[in-house]
């Protein structure tokens, strides 16, 4: 049974694995006599971290010498441990090239600043120096937002603010709380329930996944349904710039001006650092009950979890899987390919007071079955919620036996929702079947609005030799496919390099301009993370600002 979460202790990750070494997993037996139906035909063993050859570091002594002068010698790493365990994030084609042996991202070096002027300190030094920076926080990128463009710069440090670690305060009156950057989600949810609060935000990648990065990404949990996204709870930060200290959020909502919040959440590094945020926090709720239903088919499922986030009542937790993924029982990573309950299973989840929980549960009950929907009860829905954070940890031993697997997702509005799974399942079956490889693709909703609502896409299928082209071929058509239908490139996992090119096309040449030119204001040397989110911009000559 997996620890609730502010149990969770805050952890050193593998390299080339998902999450918590002490949480691997072993394939269930059903899973393994079910690869040779996907062609599987030879384990795909990964190099030891030790193994892998990094590239020379490109910075000079002197170089470093200054960054040390900021943090102190101690708080400067060009070891082999630390620039491999900064190289990349937790995508498939992340962890194959690590596993192959190519860390040719590796940063030259990894900073390990203390607080926000050091922060701004050492972007001001990179950018009189020319060296690019990738903030990192938690490092839990899946879309290549950890693998910069190094041409043009004297080359690429990581900036980890793992000592960015506190609580800043708490205010019990307002509900809100500021927290540094650095804190992962297990810490911040010991550190707020003592409080007698949580944040309420569990995405999967929850146990390495850090405040600052579901800030600069616009992280989604898997609670969004009653916590809402992440760029929903903020209500201020705090910038880092090569220019100096930004900070937003003099109250919850204003009529002054454009939201500049919004346009730093989700800004993927590219403008500044993130140092602080403060959110909106809620009571620890008193009370938390899962339950699964099944319904005959995704669409009378869809009719009637959209009915829910319409029309009232929402639950807490709101997700659906279509018939093959409730079939490979995600919901229960332990049984794996053991038989889901046929049709497509949903889960609900209720958290809150007594009360709440009990009016909330009863409405959204009648409403479900009057949908169509057949109550199982709570064995499913608890399995699902102590399950939620294993799943991803099956995908070490599928890449050690051959089986590619890789996740996407995207959103739309509802009246679109339809189309848009089969142009996407169609897209990738195709391209993957092209390679001699037919693929089994997987879907669920997993965060729903008024207007409309989210897809996730789960992939697997035999090795190729050369896995990251054969992902790169079925993700580019899986792309094609979205922007065709008129969807969103990402919900939450953001756009890193992987999308930066859809991104564009989805918003246009005058808007990536705009962006651009904010870029240009806040990090003139073009040093914050280069070529993601929006292609780099030349190093300029006369870009050192010291103010």
């Amino acid at each position: 049974m997996t620890a609730s979460e502010n149990d969770l202790p805050v952890v050193a990750f593998h390299p080339f694995r998902w999450g918590d070494p002490a949480h691997a997993t072993h394939l269930p037996t059903a899973a393994k006599e079910t690869l040779a139906a996907f062609g599987v035909k030879q384990p795909a063993p990964a190099l030891e971290p030790g193994a892998v050859t990094l590239p020379d570091v490109a910075l000079d002594a002197a170089t470093l010498a200054e960054f040390a002068a900021v943090v102190g010698e101690e708080h400067v790493s060009s070891a082999h441990e630390a620039r491999l365990a900064h190289t990349r994030g937790w995508s498939t084609p992340d962890l194959l090239k690590l596993r192959s042996g190519d860390a040719s991202d590796a940063p030259d070096a990894v900073l390990y600043p203390a607080s926000h002027d050091e922060v701004v300190t050492l972007l001001q030094l990179c950018g009189r120096l020319g060296v690019a920076v990738v903030p990192y926080s938690g490092g839990t990128s899946v879309v290549g937002g950890l693998a910069p463009a190094r041409e043009g710069f004297a080359g690429v440090v990581a900036l980890d603010l793992k000592r960015l670690d506190a609580v800043v305060s708490v205010d019990a009156v307002s509900r809100t709380a500021t927290l540094q950057a650095g804190m992962r989600g297990p810490a911040v949810e010991a550190a707020l329930g003592a409080e007698g609060f949580t944040l309420g935000h569990f995405p999967q990648s929850y146990e390495g996944a850090s405040i600052g990065g579901y800030a600069a990404a616009r992280s989604a949990g898997q609670s969004s349904a009653g916590y809402g996204r992440f760029d929903e709870m903020v209500v201020g930060l705090t910038l880092a710039t090569p220019r100096g200290t930004v900070v937003l959020g003099t109250a919850p909502k204003s009529a002054a001006g454009p939201d500049l919040r919004q346009l730093v959440l989700g800004s993927e590094g590219t403008l500044g650092v993130i140092t602080s945020v403060t959110v909106r926090v809620r009571p620890r709720p008193e009370v938390r009950i899962f339950e699964s239903w099944r319904f005959p088919d995704f669409e009378t499922g869809a009719a009637a979890l959209r009915r829910l986030v319409q029309d009232g009542p929402e639950p807490t937790v709101l997700r659906l899987s279509d018939e093959a993924e409730t079939g490979i029982n995600l919901a229960d990573p332990s049984a794996m390919f053991g038989g889901g309950p046929g049709g497509c299973l949903a889960v609900t989840g209720y958290e809150g007071s007594a009360a709440d929980v009990e009016a909330r549960r009863a409405d959204a009950t009648a409403v479900l079955r009057e949908a169509g929907g057949e109550l199982l009860g709570p064995e499913g829905g608890e399995a699902w919620r102590q399950g939620r954070y294993r799943a991803p940890y099956l995908r070490d031993p599928l890449l050690d036996e051959g089986v590619l697997i890789e996740t996407l997702e995207t959103v739309t509005f509802w009246s679109n929702l339809h189309a848009l799974r089969a142009a996407v399942t169609t897209a990738l079956t195709d391209a993957l079947t092209a390679q001699g490889t037919p693929p089994l693709v997987l879907c669920h909703i997993s965060h729903l609005y008024e207007t409309g609502a989210s897809l996730y896409f789960t992939v697997a299928c035999a090795q190729t030799d050369d896995p990251v082209a054969q992902w790169h071929l079925a993700k580019s058509a899986a792309n094609a496919a979205i922007r065709a239908s008129g969807a969103a490139i990402s919900h939450h996992h953001g756009v890193g390099t992987d999308h930066a090119a859809t991104y564009a096309d989805e918003i246009g040449p005058l808007a990536v301009d705009a962006l651009r030119a904010v870029k240009r204001a806040l990090d003139p040397a073009g040093v914050l993370n280069p070529g993601v989110l929006i292609e780099n911009l030349p190093l300029r000559a006369d870009a050192a600002v010291t103010e």
